[in-house]
């Protein structure tokens, strides 16, 4: 009989944890009616002056970093004329996702804020978002389930690599309350500006948020 073979204690290979994946929420650059009107996706709101400075500035900022996987925008073109400084940067092509659209406003899509906020619900969009669900649009939590199953998806998709997500404000602040534990009825405290970089890793124990609203550079996050 052969003998059989022991395994020493302590010998036994275990599996390398999975590569974390990075990724970095951008919010399009400024536009001529940023801080002023509700947007939405009304197609035909393009960069201005200064949000184009700002698109040049944040690919400058992310082409620091060692290597960068994949670039992707909302399809909306405010999103696009963002992203493409930051893909001849850093030499991906920009790829387009539906899930990274901004929120669905339905009936206020346009509106001035001034004048939505003088309506009666306004309360609630700031005090109880999960909530609200915009006449004819779309729930936060409708959104917020949209980003991050959208971001769930490029993440897989780029295992242990480093990926730039061009979204909007209110979904990027929904992302970064979700990798948080925060509840969504917290989320309008999170602020986003324009071109401003929010950096969240993933790994096998879940996000971790390493940067938030980030306006300044990001040598940091490159791995030591």
């Amino acid at each position: 009989m052969a003998a059989r073979k022991t395994r020493k204690k302590g010998t036994a290979s275990k599996p390398a944890p999975p590569a974390s994946t990075l990724i970095l929420l951008v919010r399009h650059g400024q536009t001529p009616t940023t801080g002023k009107v509700l947007p939405g996706r009304a197609p035909g709101l393009h960069l201005a002056e200064t949000g184009r400075a700002q698109a040049d500035a944040v690919a400058e900022r992310i082409k620091v970093l060692p290597r960068i996987d994949a670039v992707y925008a909302s399809p909306l073109e405010r999103a696009r004329e963002t992203a493409a400084p930051i893909g001849r940067a850093t030499g991906q092509r920009v790829r387009t996702h539906k899930g990274l659209l901004e929120c669905d406003f339905g009936d206020w899509t346009g509106a001035e804020l001034s004048t939505l906020m003088k309506k009666p619900e306004w309360a609630t969009v700031q005090r109880a978002p999960s909530t609200f669900r915009f006449p004819n649009g779309e729930s936060f939590t409708e959104m917020q389930v949209r980003i991050v199953s959208a971001l769930d998806a490029i993440r897989a998709a780029h295992p242990g690599g480093t990926v730039v997500c061009v979204s909007h404000a209110d979904p990027i602040k929904a992302a970064v309350a979700h990798a948080m534990g925060t509840h969504l009825d917290l989320f309008q405290r999170v602020v986003i500006g324009t071109c401003s970089v929010s950096a969240v890793a993933w790994s096998g124990f879940g996000p971790i948020v390493l940067t938030v609203n980030s306006s300044g550079s990001l040598i940091d996050l490159r791995p030591s």
